[in-house]
């Protein structure tokens, strides 16, 4: 999957109420899955239900729970120049009349998307699971570091989606489905494609897949972090102390120590715990679940130019 997504993916979040598409788009993911993102692939390592990591008498689902509609038909950088109703003559059928509808994307990543009867299923009782999870997760089961855990996710009756791969892409469409008068035809079961041109995705998706998602993520503890950091400030500013009489070399005290704060300090933090400082006794002090964001679906598209 490439840059001409990353639109769609972040659309989708907004627009949704925060849900993901799965990448692969289309692929399916269940509550209770966790995975990685590496080099931007989605990594789907196990599921906490499936490998006994949470007892099934402590898990509670709510099932058929209602998406509002409205939110899952969306688009950017599309308009429709053409939608109206046709006639044709047929050798057999003779006259028939047909809907026929055109779309223009503006340019590469431009986008249109229509999910019907969107209904998730998610953990209805996440508050009551999450500690053991993170304890099971980074110390007595597992040793993650980073992760993220699917903790809901929606299906709809179809869903349809278009991505251009270039500018000035089209689609044109038609039906000969009584539409009661509605021009608006794309996704619905009997469009074909009369012509595209520049696109770099279409897809209709006709089954109940569970293909968007809501994740929480491994984060480091705030009040850890902001002591940390002090501590390192703290750390660097006594550089400056010793280093002059370490280093046998008169021009070291020209040399910068100004305390910089790393951009990688959660990472690093973890990393410069003494052996044996994370245990399962101090877990629940260092790592917190906080939701998957805007920002864990750029790490998606890093490996594509903007």
């Amino acid at each position: 999957m490439n840059r001409y997504y990353r639109k769609f993916f972040r659309t989708c979040y907004l627009k949704t109420g925060g849900f993901i598409p799965a990448k692969p788009i289309g692929y399916s993911v269940f509550p209770g899955d966790f995975f990685q993102i590496r080099n931007g692939e989605m990594i789907i390592l196990g599921n906490v239900f499936r490998s006994g990591l949470v007892d099934p008498q402590d898990v509670s689902f709510a099932y058929n729970v209602r998406q509002n509609q409205s939110g899952w038909h969306f688009g950017d950088g599309v308009s429709k120049p053409y939608s109206g109703r046709g006639h044709g003559q047929g050798a057999i059928e003779g006259h028939f009349e047909f809907s026929k509808q055109k779309l223009a994307f503006d340019s590469a990543g431009s986008f249109f998307f229509k999910g019907n009867n969107p209904e998730s299923i998610k953990l209805a009782n996440w508050n009551e699971i999450q500690q053991q999870l993170i304890l099971k997760l980074t110390q007595t089961v597992f040793s993650f570091r980073e992760l993220y855990l699917v903790t809901e996710t929606v299906t709809t009756s179809d869903w349809t989606l278009a991505v251009s791969g270039a500018e000035n892409a089209d689609l044109e469409i038609a039906t000969e489905a009584d539409n009661f008068g509605l021009v608006d035809i794309f996704g619905h079961h009997e469009a074909k494609t009369i012509q595209s041109h520049g696109l770099e995705y279409y897809h209709r998706e006709a089954t109940r897949k569970p293909a968007f998602y809501k994740a929480k993520k491994l984060v480091i503890q705030d009040e850890r972090l902001d002591t940390f950091i002090s501590e390192l400030i703290e750390d660097r500013t006594r550089q400056s102390e010793w280093a002059p009489g370490f280093f046998k070399y008169d021009r070291v005290h020209e040399f910068s120590h100004e305390p910089l704060v790393p951009s990688v300090a959660k990472a690093s933090l973890l990393d410069m715990l003494q052996a044996n400082q994370l245990n399962p006794n101090t877990a629940l002090l260092y790592f917190r679940w906080a939701d998957a964001n805007l920002d864990d679906i750029e790490k998606y598209f890093m490996n594509y130019e903007n």
